[in-house]
């Protein structure tokens, strides 16, 4: 039996429970929803011309370089389709001038729908609750199949130097780094889209000057190659179209059309949401756009240690790379390039001290 005192200091009790109860539910329930349809960067910026920014902290990695290849692949799994699709963006906005110059394009929310639609013809984006953790064709090893895939796109272990020597070379695309095949680089969400990007600007490549295509054939055949390492165009006709080109563009109308560029949605292949993008010619929502080999001017010069693109090496670039080194600060793939001194394709506390010894020599 309660005395009347502890009765009394239970009710109190329980009655500055149910007070803290009903303040966190009215607090939780005037915070904005968020909404599907909400973008995570800044919705006044002018995307066509300076792109979606870094809403989530991208760097040139997704991933710590020197992580076990469980760990990185962890990460990647942990994504959200919204994240798969700003991790896309990140590294076409990097590559804007020869994306759009390469592909015909200067529409870049259209640039990012085509991206979005190979995602999706290969993994799906991510939505099957993968994030960007897909790996294909692996059961013979390591770099062993040419079609040994991973990532959003399922880029081919084709597209990295120091593959095998057999395979066929991607040698012809100068102004985007090619990343060695290494597991801490082939596994690497950020890494896999830059080299899927860098795979179809190959393709571009090859079938401008090797199969003479033109408009958006050139964008076409490019994906075929991606597929099948051939961009060989063999007749409106074939079936092959429909099923893998002709099914992105459908998929990518989609995304724009439909406005899903910047949230959680999803779409598949065969979806049938998407069907009516899937009538006539595909291709005609993609434009008159002329592909192009012209030469890429405003690509930024590497100089080792210059890692503020100042033209210079400084003393605030060794303040920028220590607070790269402490997470504090971001930096882009060119900066990146700039900071690893030694070339081991990392840029750490030894890049560091190369700096500093730069700078003081």
């Amino acid at each position: 039996m309660l005395t009347e005192g502890v009765e009394m200091k239970i009710k109190k009790a329980i009655s500055v429970f149910c007070t803290l109860i009903c303040s966190a539910v009215l607090a939780l329930q005037a915070l904005p929803a968020f909404a599907e349809d909400a973008p995570a960067h800044d919705p006044s910026r002018d995307v066509q011309t300076q792109g979606v920014g870094n809403p989530f902290d991208y760097g040139d990695r997704n991933t710590p370089a020197d992580a076990s290849t469980a760990e990185i692949r962890a990460i990647n799994h942990a994504m959200t389709v919204q994240e798969v699709k700003y991790a896309l963006y990140k590294e076409i906005d990097e590559h804007w001038n020869l994306i759009s110059v390469r592909l015909g394009q200067p529409d870049r929310e259209m640039v990012y729908a085509l991206f979005l639609g190979i995602g999706t013809r290969e993994s799906t984006l991510g939505g099957n609750g993968d994030g960007a953790d897909i790996e294909t064709a692996q059961a013979q090893g390591f770099g062993v199949s040419s079609a040994h895939a991973y990532g959003t796109l399922q880029t081919a272990v084709t597209a990295f130097a120091d593959a095998d020597p057999t395979f066929m070379k991607e040698e012809d695309v100068p102004e985007m780094y090619q990343y060695s095949l290494t597991e801490s680089n082939f596994y690497d969400a950020i890494i896999s889209d830059h080299m899927g990007i860098r795979k179809i600007m190959h393709f571009v490549h090859v079938g401008m000057t090797e199969e003479n295509l033109s408009g958006y054939q050139v964008v076409r055949g490019a994906l075929k190659g991606f597929n099948t390492g051939w961009a060989t165009y063999t007749g409106d006709d074939d079936g092959y179209y429909k099923n893998y080109p002709d099914e992105i563009i459908a998929l990518a109308r989609w995304y724009y059309e439909e406005g899903h560029l910047y949230d959680n949605v999803f779409t598949w292949t065969g979806d049938q949401r998407v069907d009516p993008y899937r009538q006539g010619n595909v291709w005609e929502w993609w434009g008159d756009g002329q592909p192009s080999l012209a030469e890429i001017t405003e690509a930024p010069e590497n100089l080792l240690g210059d890692i503020n693109l100042d033209g210079s090496v400084s003393l605030p670039d060794v303040i920028l790379m220590q607070k790269y080194l402490l997470a504090r600060e971001t930096i882009s793939e060119t900066q990146f390039r700039n900071a690893d001194m030694n070339s081991d394709e990392s840029a750490n506390i030894f890049d560091f001290i190369l700096l500093k010894k730069k700078l003081l020599s």
